[in-house]
């Protein structure tokens, strides 16, 4: 604990992470439930650390059997989702009086706690909420509802909303045998209640398949919060399988959690160049002027949901542009290799990925490697902010390797190449 903040008394914040059923084993946990006692200081400054403090793990919690639905020769059981399913009173009569928020996740979910903390702390959880992210395939949401926020990417209910469902879940869910899923069923109980979604688009179910590059490099400008269905697509960095792919930009989310992924782009006026940085991931070097918005839309890299659909914009329920099969009309792209903090800056280092035998400037040619420098992202806890893209800046000379510097952009200081 570091001592600029030791002396001030601890706030806890606790919340109860619940494990949906699916047949993924990819991160599968022993333990329905896992508590997650995080500390922050109190009152909270926007200098102020998160410690994230291991305990022992709560006995597992089988939630027992919905009432009416034992069966008989003349009722049948229930579908097996329904019967076994933690969208269950129980769930939320645990005795945990300073549990604030409730958080679902899939055995595969893969969370960011300091995010998931710093978003939750936006809001009121002595009030009714419900926060989470619907698909990000127009498909799924057509077959589910768009109003609804997926189990796999994850969703939060304030303790309040968790105990005014409670009192009613048993009865509600009778009435929904014929959806899929607990995340669907527990959503129209919400819905009955009067509430609806509060959409936070950190949380990703990530409802595509193959190579999730052009997703996760062009994140939108909130802090990435949970990802999904990482044992289908594609490990997400080259010459590693997908655990490893996983551990490897948790050294990054180590290091600076609040920036993880998110997009900062600048201009090389002097060769005509365009780089994007997703920052703890992968830097992209494009030939030209490219405008923002086209650089923030994301890359089709990857497919639908659907094995047999067609891979067109109208798929997805976010802004895509094409992915061109010839590997020499991509971008240039260094991976992330390495990070590294102190006094205050945080270093990564991104090395060259692309093999392919391209004409390309000597700008471009001669990279081997990207450096970038930037500050931790502090977000202020407790606080409903507004968001603004950093701006960075291209060291001079470049050589062999690219310098890149982030950092926050003047009052009227614009993102382009001529501003």
């Amino acid at each position: 604990m570091r001592n600029s903040v030791a002396k001030l008394p601890a706030r806890r914040l606790k919340l109860l992470l619940i494990l949906l059923f699916t047949t993924s084993t990819f991160y599968l946990l022993n333990r329905h439930h896992i508590l997650l006692n995080l500390h922050c200081p109190s009152p909270p400054t926007p200098t102020s650390d998160l410690f994230l403090h291991t305990s022992p793990l709560p006995p597992p919690h089988h939630p027992p059997q919905l009432s009416g639905t034992s069966s008989s020769p003349s009722h049948p059981p229930p579908p097996p989702s329904l019967a076994a399913s933690p969208s269950s009173p129980s769930v939320f009569d645990r005795g945990e009086t300073d549990v604030r928020w409730f958080v679902f996740g899939d055995d595969d979910t893969v969370f960011v706690p300091e995010n998931l903390v710093g978003v939750l702390s936006k809001y009121d959880h002595e009030k009714w909420y419900y926060i989470g992210c619907n698909s990000e395939s127009s498909e799924q949401n057509l077959r589910m509802t768009f109003g609804m926020a997926y189990g796999g990417g994850g969703f939060a209910i304030s303790s309040p909303l968790a105990r005014a469902l409670s009192r009613v879940l048993d009865s509600c869910l009778m009435r929904y045998p014929h959806l899929y899923g607990s995340d669907h069923r527990i959503s129209s109980c919400i819905f009955e209640l009067g509430i609806e979604l509060t959409r936070e688009p950190g949380f990703h179910q990530l409802d595509v398949r193959g190579d999730l590059f052009g997703l996760l490099t062009a994140h939108p400008l909130s802090p990435l919060i949970s990802l999904h269905h990482l044992e289908i697509v594609e490990p997400i960095f080259p010459r590693k399988n997908r655990t490893e792919a996983v551990q490897h930009l948790f050294k990054a989310v180590r290091a600076d959690p609040g920036r993880i992924l998110q997009q900062t782009v600048c201009y090389d006026h002097s060769s005509n160049l365009t780089v994007s940085v997703a920052w703890g991931y992968a830097v992209q070097v494009f030939e030209g002027h490219l405008l923002l918005p086209d650089i923030l839309a994301a890359q089709r890299s990857f497919t639908p949901w659907r094995r047999r659909g067609i891979n067109i914009p109208s798929q997805y329920v976010f802004d895509t542009r094409d992915y061109p099969q010839d590997p020499c009309k991509r971008p240039v792209v260094f991976f992330l290799e390495d990070v590294a903090s102190g006094t205050g800056r945080i270093w990564s280092k991104y090395r060259r990925n692309n093999s392919h035998s391209c004409s390309r400037p000597d700008a471009i040619e001669n990279l081997k490697d990207v450096k970038v420098f930037s500050k931790k992202l502090q977000h202020n806890a407790g606080l409903a902010m507004v968001l603004r893209r950093d701006c960075c800046d291209i060291i001079h000379p470049v050589k062999k390797s690219m310098v890149i510097d982030i950092r926050h952009c003047g009052i009227n200081e614009l993102i382009a190449m001529n501003p």
